[in-house]
């Protein structure tokens, strides 16, 4: 049963993420953490972070790590086919209708739409992200520094990503062992 659930689960992403990455990753979150309960919104932005650090398209690397999670091996190349198996299906079809089609108004349309949905399909998620960085043990005023540091960082200075999230993992890595430390030398006395 587990494994026809990861299947429906990382097929309706592959079916419905029209747009590629950005588009599936609000679906995924939607999927895992809220339906199936995989696992909570913490633990998924961690998969998110390390997923767009790493190299190659995000859900294909999302639906590897969260198959394999649930269901071993079997579950990793279960989410995986589930995945790209819709994509490659509707590519071969959208590409040969849109051929005959593409002087038509109503493709050019079509494809124009989707990119104001995936803006407020991110935003939505980032917004969730930004209420729980917020009330965390981080706080409000971290999280805004964080959010505006970020922005300046990638926007204005074209900072990779993947070197902010590397960065951001490495601070955080070693903030948390030096408090325990603390902790420790706190707990001795």
């Amino acid at each position: 049963m587990k494994q026809a659930d990861i299947f429906l689960a990382f097929f309706r992403v592959g079916i419905l993420g029209y747009g590629g990455g950005p588009s599936s990753i609000p679906l995924v979150h939607k999927e895992v953490v809220e339906k199936y309960k995989w696992m909570n919104s913490d633990e998924f932005s961690d998969i998110l972070a390390l997923g767009n650090a790493l190299p190659g398209p995000i859900a294909t690397k999302m639906a590897g790590y969260i198959g394999y999670r649930v269901g071993g091996i079997l579950g990793m190349l279960n989410a995986l086919a589930a995945t790209m198996v819709p994509t490659i299906i509707l590519m071969i079809l959208l590409l040969t209708v849109l051929n005959s089609y593409k002087d038509e108004p109503w493709v050019s349309g079509m494809t124009e739409a989707v990119v104001p949905v995936v803006a407020v399909m991110l935003a939505v998620l980032t917004w969730d992200f930004v209420k729980k960085s917020g009330t965390s043990k981080l706080g409000w005023k971290w999280t805004l520094l964080a959010l505006a540091g970020s922005l300046l960082l990638l926007q204005f200075l074209h900072l990779h990503p993947a070197i902010l999230i590397f960065v951001l993992l490495l601070v955080a890595l070693l903030k948390k062992d030096s408090s325990s430390e603390t902790e420790k030398e706190g707990g001795e006395q």
